[in-house]
């Protein structure tokens, strides 16, 4: 396990140590440090559109996502269906399938379908393929909290005569916000530093990682390890922010069940 840990944080770390160098090109050992590159990305903000593709997709893609998994995690645990195996088989599909065969096999569809309907792919095709890859994750993020749902406070809430529309607003959904708020938040994150997928259905369009990777893998300057540190703040501030929401939200669960 210390050996897994290591081999996860060392490029990351080695990144960030990049980023720092006073070197107009990426070289070992590092002779100086400097926060010339930083300074180096606000004066030419050539990055801002990939990061606002990166926002687009991510934003439109945690919102069917968190919505549709939600769904099946209610389907899946609560109720009772023909062909419920076979649902519960297909909706685990996408993440038994690596990002980058994944990305080709959609990438191979969307050409035919480009074809035949006249279309070419884009961010539109990032976002379905981003859909499709982060919606298990949420489902199952969601269906552990379904999993622990009381469903006998819904009950005694008909029993007092609230309608079915105040029962989820006012039980339900309070109950499963917590995994809810944390299942878009991984949806997020899932898309935000998507690569792969991204790489194979993005055509022209440029994501955040992409434009990364374009720089880096051609061995060019710092400017891209400091772009890519500063990617990991906003993640760690979200990350955060959610969690103290979602532990706000479990004491407030706690309050309304006592």
């Amino acid at each position: 396990m210390a050996l897994l840990i290591l081999f996860f944080y060392v490029p990351i770390l080695t990144l960030v140590v990049f980023s720092f160098t006073d070197s107009r090109v990426l070289t070992f050992p590092i002779e100086g440090f400097s926060l010339e590159w930083y300074g180096e990305l606000f004066r030419k903000p050539d990055f801002l559109p990939a990061v606002a593709n990166s926002a687009i997709v991510a934003a439109v893609s945690t919102v069917f996502a968190t919505v549709l998994g939600s769904a099946g995690a209610v389907a899946w645990i609560r109720y009772r269906f023909r062909f419920q195996n076979v649902f519960r088989a297909v909706s685990f599909l996408p993440l038994l399938f690596p990002q980058l065969l994944l990305g080709v096999v959609m990438l191979l569809w969307f050409s035919v379908l480009g074809n035949w309907l006249g279309f070419s792919t884009g961010l539109a095709t990032v976002i379905i393929g981003h859909i499709v890859y982060i919606t298990p994750f949420a489902l199952v993020i969601v269906a552990v909290q379904v999993y622990g749902f009381d469903e006998t406070l819904e009950d005694a809430a008909r029993d007092a005569g609230a309608t079915g529309w105040e029962v989820f607003r006012e039980i339900t959904f309070p109950l499963l916000w917590p995994g809810i708020l944390s299942a878009a938040t991984f949806a997020f994150l899932l898309s935000w530093g998507n690569f792969y997928v991204s790489y194979s259905l993005a055509g022209t369009a440029r994501t955040l990682p992409i434009f990364v990777y374009s720089g880096i893998a051609v061995g060019s300057s710092p400017i891209y390890p400091a772009l890519a540190t500063l990617n990991f703040i906003p993640a760690l501030i979200l990350v955060f922010l959610v969690d103290f929401l979602r532990r706000r939200a479990l004491k407030r669960q706690k309050l309304a069940t006592a």
